[in-house]
Parts: structure tokens; sequence; C-alpha cells
């Protein structure tokens, strides 16, 4: 099981959510948080249990995945520091609509309820914050219920790489690229199918790949391939 331990006020200075705040405001903070450390693999949240706390990614990368009860999983989405989750059951009291795990080891901020819920209630720029995260969570589950209902396979993948390409001098490049197994469960389809796209594209000129890299070498093209039409 993870050790909590209080957090140094100045990793609290460091998180998005609190870049507002006042010496004195976080060092009030402070004594509500928890540092905690989790191996790979360690369930954060279940699906279908209650959610006490909001938890801040401070280092490492978990999945949002659905389980099924033959322990199939569908991947909603993937996250890594300073990314949050919790805050959906916080806000409405309802169960975890999803499940989350780490990827690798990550250490975390915790952030019991009572104090979330004071933060929303005496904190503006917080309250914001959450809604913008909660937003941006809305317009992404819309992008793949369009993908899921309007692309094939192989538009599906070129769409999750553009999506997730981060431009670095210039080149556009997926720093930590998920596994093709992995992908698959993002996208809807078989880890065969996933695998035979991607050689594609790579034969295309489209993308290379090096490790975990993905380069993508034609943008535009990979855009378009990964239009609805």
């Amino acid at each position: 099981m993870p050790v909590p331990s209080p957090p140094n006020p100045q990793i609290l200075k460091s998180v998005p959510l609190f870049s507002s705040f006042s010496d004195q405001q976080i060092a009030a903070l402070a004594s509500w948080i928890q540092r905690r450390s989790y191996p790979r693999g360690a369930a954060i949240l279940r699906a279908g249990e209650e959610t006490d706390a909001l938890y801040i990614i401070m280092s490492g990368r978990v999945k949002v995945l659905i389980p099924d009860e033959e322990g199939h999983e569908v991947i909603l989405t993937m996250m890594e520091a300073q990314d949050f989750v919790g805050e959906m059951g916080l806000l409405d009291g309802l169960p975890s609509s999803a499940t989350v795990e780490t990827l690798e080891p990550c250490e975390m901020l915790r952030l019991p309820r009572t104090a979330f819920n004071s933060l929303l209630e005496n904190n503006n720029e917080v309250a914001m914050q959450v809604l913008r995260n909660l937003v941006k969570r809305l317009r992404d589950a819309d992008r793949k219920i369009e993908s899921l209902a309007l692309i094939d396979v192989y538009g599906r993948v070129a769409r999750l790489i553009i999506d997730m390409a981060e431009e670095t001098d210039g080149r556009w490049i997926v720093p930590r690229a998920p596994a093709k197994q992995e992908i698959a469960r993002m996208i809807g389809a078989s880890r065969e199918m996933v695998s035979r796209v991607v050689k594609d594209l790579q034969e295309k000129g489209l993308i290379r790949t090096d490790k975990r890299k993905i380069f993508v070498l034609d943008r535009q093209s990979m855009a378009r391939r990964g239009s609805a039409r």
C-alpha cells in the first residue's frame, strides 16, 4: 500500500491548479494534501466505487479505462504529469465511471473531498480550471465518438497519432507512444490491425518510429487521413 507523506510547499507552487495561490494559501493547503507513491499497475480509482479525493499526477502516466466482466478493457485516455483525476465523482457524488490505473510508477498528490469542495467554494480560479478541464474532456469524448462512428481503423490510428503529437524544434513527435495493444484499446480495433496500419503509414513515408517515439513526417496527409468524411 502507498505510504502518504506531506508535500513540500514548493512542489504545490509548481502545480498549475494552485498557481494563483499566495504563500499563506499554499501553507494552508499543504496541511490537507498527502503525497503518495504508486507502483506500475496500481488502481488509483475503480469503476463503480466512491471517489473520495482529487488526485494530481506529479510524475508518471496513468490510463483511464472501462473494464468488463471478462477482463477486457477500453482505454478512454491517458494522462501524465500535471493532469488530475477524480473531480467528476467529487462534483456529482456518484461512483467513478472509469478505472484509473498507473502505466508506470507514479508520484501523486491526494486532496480529500472536504478540502476540494472548500477550494471550489473559496477560489474562483480553481473552480474555473476544473470547469475548463471538464469541458476539454467533453470535447475529447465528442471527438472519440465521431472517430468511432465515422472513421475507419486506418483513420482512427492516424488521428490518434496526430492528437498525441507534440511540436519539438519544428518537428511533430509522439515522445512516448502507447504500445500497439494500448492503441488498439483506445480506438476499438485489434492489435493486428493497428500493426498493419502503422506499418503502412511508415511505408508511405507519413511517419517514422524509433523505439517508443513516433515522428510525424507528413502531418498534412496524416490529418487528412484522420478526418471524418
